[in-house]
């Protein structure tokens, strides 16, 4: 019972702020609740008799985990997760003031967990985790990361530490590369993948960084992707043929799809029923703001979440047709907003509003980018007030492509603050 007063403190902190402000205050009770017992974390993660399972790399890993998460409940086990994506060390000690009893313990099967990169890197060497899945590794925002290589640097820690099972994206040379320097201390290593004609019939791709070195082979992949239409995708899981329904458009999805599929077969070996893993997949919803639909005031409104110039491009790449209302809010997140100027904006035809603590910045990319806007308002809460007296589009669903910041603030100021209530 050593943690019963940091977590009743926690605890008391994230009532407190709840009742100022609805949906908020998870930030503030891990960070409080690290402070006052910084070894819990390390306790917690370490106390699940199957395990903790990762997943990482530079994007797809909210969707990839809800997928994995899914899944594995399906089978029968009972999961810790995050489902607010908080990925950093400080929101596992908010998850945890959430679900540990007083004496901090967590009543779980396993824990599956998205992890940040660089959090990953620093948790992980003192948590191992039994299996770990590394997504990507894409050009990030430059005063995250500076580069790839650093980001590949970050990954290879955190794949190291895993005991029993590596899962890399085969369609990544960084991560090839990361398997071929550290082949020797790896835990057993399997790969997912795309296959070549699918790629080839993607705009960009999945956006990977380069690595401007000679190309490695690329492995055999055990699950790949091997059609995709819209919002289905042809998977082929150790040789199980099947159909997955994705919760949003564009191949980048359907990677997060397989990724999940390879990683539960892996965590559940025997027990693995591709079959009924892909019909989890495709009755589940998207992670809140990635595709997520919600109806306001009797209007259909779709947000996409955009976090990097990858992530940006490939949501604007998969843009549904005929958008005559749209609205973009770039935020106080975007701390270089330089960044938007490797983005092609060529798929948007027009914006009605900008927004966001970084407007003016993305109103002057649109107009170098020959993109015509309505307006431009700096306070999020006026111009969606805008966007929404706008006539109805004709495909009767408005659409809002915003960062993490804006995001987190329109939700909330719409009142979107349980992140497993989400339509697809």
């Amino acid at each position: 019972m050593r943690y019963l007063i940091a977590i009743l403190v926690a605890r008391l902190v994230r009532f407190a702020v709840r009742i100022v402000r609805p949906g908020g205050g998870s930030a503030l009770p891990g960070l409080i609740l690290s402070k006052l017992a910084p070894s819990l974390l390390s306790e917690v993660l370490s106390g699940f008799k199957m395990g903790l399972v990762v997943v990482t790399g530079s994007a797809g890993k909210s969707t990839t985990t809800k997928m994995l998460v899914a899944i594995v409940r399906a089978h029968g086990l009972t999961v810790f997760t995050n489902p607010s994506t908080a990925n950093i060390a400080q929101g596992f000690f908010s998850s945890i003031v959430e679900r540990a009893s007083l004496s901090g313990r967590i009543r779980a099967d396993v824990a599956i967990l998205e992890m940040d990169e660089g959090h990953a890197a620093e948790i992980l060497p003192r948590s191992p985790a039994k299996q770990v899945t590394v997504l990507n590794v894409l050009e990030d925002q430059l005063d995250r990361f500076i580069e790839p290589s650093v980001v590949t640097q970050k990954l290879a820690t955190a794949a190291l530490t895993a005991t029993e099972a590596v899962i890399l994206n085969a369609d990544d040379q960084n991560l090839i590369r990361l398997f071929v320097e550290n082949e020797s201390q790896l835990a057993e290593v399997s790969w997912f993948g795309v296959d070549q004609a699918v790629l080839l019939d993607s705009r960009h791709g999945q956006g990977i960084a380069p690595t401007y070195l000679p190309d490695l082979s690329r492995p055999v992949a055990v699950s790949s992707v091997t059609g995709l239409q819209q919002l289905e995708a042809l998977v082929s899981v150790a040789s199980n043929q099947g159909t997955v329904a994705l919760p949003n458009r564009g191949l980048h999805f359907a990677v997060d799809a397989i990724a999940a599929l390879e990683s539960a077969r892996r965590f559940l070996k025997a027990d693995f029923d591709a079959v009924l893993a892909n019909q989890t997949l495709s009755d589940l919803p998207p992670v809140f703001a990635r595709g997520e639909l919600v109806q306001i005031d009797g209007k259909s409104i779709e947000f996409i979440l955009v976090q990097n110039p990858t992530s940006f491009q490939l949501n604007l790449d998969n843009l549904a047709g005929n958008l005559d209302r749209v609205m973009i809010a770039i935020g106080r997140d975007v701390h270089d907003p330089s960044w938007l100027w490797t983005v092609d904006f060529s798929n948007l035809s027009h914006v009605d509003v900008v927004s966001g603590f970084n407007a003016a910045e993305m109103a002057l990319r649109l107009h170098y980018a020959e993109v015509p806007f309505d307006s431009v308002e700096d306070n999020l809460e006026s111009a969606f007030a805008s966007f929404m007296a706008l006539g109805d589009p004709a495909n009767g669903v408005r659409t809002v492509i915003f960062s993490a910041d804006s995001m987190r603030r329109l939700r909330r100021q719409l009142g979107l603050t349980d992140p497993e209530d989400v339509g697809r």
